[in-house]
């Protein structure tokens, strides 16, 4: 495996482990309850973690996302000047690594939406 797709790699876990615990974190915050004298659902220190966490998956997942598009649409180039006949083939592999941001964008919005 090249040090890229490590790194992207990489980048997409740290991505999902930070909005699992920002999940994790507003569950725990909203089962405890409003804070006293507030009309927030959630303690401000819980909806500043689930931001964080919803940038972050948002992100990072980009980031990752990014990764490896560049590195597949390299290689997809390359085998398209060989074989034109692998187009079909090639956008697929192209669109699974666009998915990456996509689910990161879908964690985000489940977070925000717990949130409010």
């Amino acid at each position: 495996m090249s040090p890229q797709a490590k790194l992207a790699l990489g980048l997409t876990l740290v991505a999902a482990a930070l909005a699992g615990a920002g999940t994790v974190f507003l569950s725990v915050a909203s089962a405890a309850g409003p804070a006293p004298g507030s009309a927030l659902a959630l303690p401000a220190e819980a909806a500043g973690w689930g931001m964080l966490a919803a940038a972050l998956a948002t992100g990072l997942s980009s980031l990752g996302a990014g990764f490896a598009v560049g590195r597949l649409g390299t290689a997809a180039i390359g085998a398209l000047a060989e074989k034109p006949e692998l187009f079909g083939r090639l956008l697929i592999f192209v669109g699974l690594a666009e998915g990456i941001a996509i689910y990161g964008l879908i964690v985000s919005i489940l977070i925000l939406n717990r949130l409010s």
